[in-house]
């Protein structure tokens, strides 16, 4: 059988680019707009997408007040909040909220995904995040952020006690007797008892057991230790892979981690962001991205940089080279990919703060045929399994993607006319996990 396309719609909450409310004809206040976000997650199931995905943002972010005003992501919606408005709207495309495991508890965010997986009908899927931000650390009673090897190995154990808070009822503990008066089993009931470096937790959740056994697991670091936190507990990673041969090894790198930890690798999909501009014309896919780029300002491209960077390079002369940038707190996968891209291409800091700015990473931008050519070459060649896509401009950058792209990779035979099943693991042909207290 060919090998099938799976695509999340990466939606930060809508489009990642800082000029794309500017866009001639865009929704400037789709970010916050209930009926306009509404309108786009029922276009994407139309089109059967696996999944909404939706990041989140602990702090405004931390820029100077000239870009911070130019910022069409100072207001959005709660994640939680948002996605389980989107599960009565909606019927099965699939629902992915990130949480963060250095700024929340585990027994918060195992009721919060458990909820939205039973009121989704399995729908739900968690973006595990360490938080790089340090301005969130202010927010949250603390006068510095973690160490980023501490924030992983925080993550680690988190992930533990959250699902083995799932796992507190076996799937028939809730027996519902009205006759015996016997509302549940006790003996199908299991008390974690969690006490760990970082973590102490007794438990059990307070809710049954999730529709999916467990809400999707994903994740997104693509440093070592974001590669190894992978390997070890996600089942979807939103990577970020600049170019095919950068996918493949990244692919190899982390599915054979899995291997050599007794992981199937099949039960991991690699999901690389991916920018698409779609048009009928190369030219025409071409001179929306270049209208699209010039609408991002200096102001809002430097503090995109600054924070990729996690350093300040404001002060020095834009016109000028990067300088050396040293090893900080920050995302370190973020910060190598933006001095990479700086070195490679020999871009100065005005132009590294544009390409900032419109999102400097992986970007198709081309017809319906010659995106698909691309998507299916990294299908082909074990550079992904998909990708997570990132819009232009909305509505028309995702209308473009729905109305084009996505009939000529169904014509192809690598995207589904139509869903197989409901919930979100049928979706992504991931199993269902056992019930690790109670097997069988």
């Amino acid at each position: 059988m060919t090998r099938q396309l799976h695509l999340g719609a990466f939606m930060r909450p809508v489009a990642i680019h800082t000029g794309a409310w500017r866009y001639p004809g865009a929704w400037p206040d789709a970010n916050f707009s209930f009926a306009h976000l509404r309108h786009l997650a029922r276009r994407l199931e139309e089109a059967k997408f696996d999944a909404f995905f939706m990041a989140d943002h602990l702090a405004v972010l931390d820029m100077p007040v000239n870009a911070l005003k130019r910022s069409h992501t100072v207001t959005s919606f709660e994640p939680f909040t948002l996605l389980s408005a989107l599960a009565g709207a909606t019927e099965r495309i699939g629902l992915v909220a990130t949480a963060s495991t250095t700024f929340d508890e585990p027994y918060h965010i195992a009721r919060r995904f458990a909820s939205l997986d039973h009121l989704s009908g399995g729908r739900a899927g968690w973006n595990i995040v360490t938080t790089a931000n340090p301005d969130a650390a202010l927010n949250f009673g603390q006068d510095t952020q973690m160490e980023h090897d501490a924030r992983y190995d925080r993550a680690r154990e988190f992930y533990d006690v959250v699902t083995g808070l799932w796992d507190s009822f076996a799937d028939d503990a809730f027996v519902r007797d009205a006759e015996s008066g016997i509302y549940f089993d006790p003996a199908r009931m299991h008390v974690l008892d969690h006490h760990g470096p970082y973590l102490n937790v007794r438990g059990p959740l307070n809710i049954a057991r999730p529709v999916q056994g467990w809400p999707v697991i994903v994740q997104a670091g693509a440093s070592e230790a974001g590669r190894q936190l992978a390997a070890e507990t996600a089942e979807v990673v939103f990577g970020a892979s600049p170019n095919l041969e950068a996918g493949k090894s990244f692919y190899r790198d982390v599915k054979g981690r899995m291997e050599r930890l007794g992981r199937n690798p099949d039960h991991l999909k690699i999901l690389p962001a991916a920018f698409l501009v779609v048009a009928d014309s190369i030219e025409e896919a071409q001179e929306e991205r270049r209208r699209l780029d010039s609408l991002v300002h200096y102001d809002s491209g430097i503090a995109s940089l600054n924070g990729m960077l996690g350093y300040d390079v404001s002060g020095y002369d834009p016109d000028g080279p990067l300088p050396e940038i040293p090893e900080t707190n920050a995302s370190r996968s973020a910060r190598e990919r933006m001095i990479e891209l700086a070195r490679r291409e020999n871009l100065s800091i005005r132009q590294l703060a544009q390409r900032a700015g419109s999102y400097a990473g992986l970007a198709f931008v081309g017809t319906p045929g010659s995106i698909a050519d691309e998507m299916e070459q990294w299908l082909v060649e074990r550079g992904s399994d998909g990708f997570n896509v990132m819009f232009s401009w909305l509505p028309g950058g995702l209308e473009a993607v729905v109305r084009k792209l996505i009939p000529e990779l169904q014509r192809r035979g690598i995207f589904r006319r139509d869903y197989a099943g409901t919930t979100l693991r049928e979706h992504l042909g991931l199993p269902r996990p056992g019930n690790r207290f109670f097997p069988g």
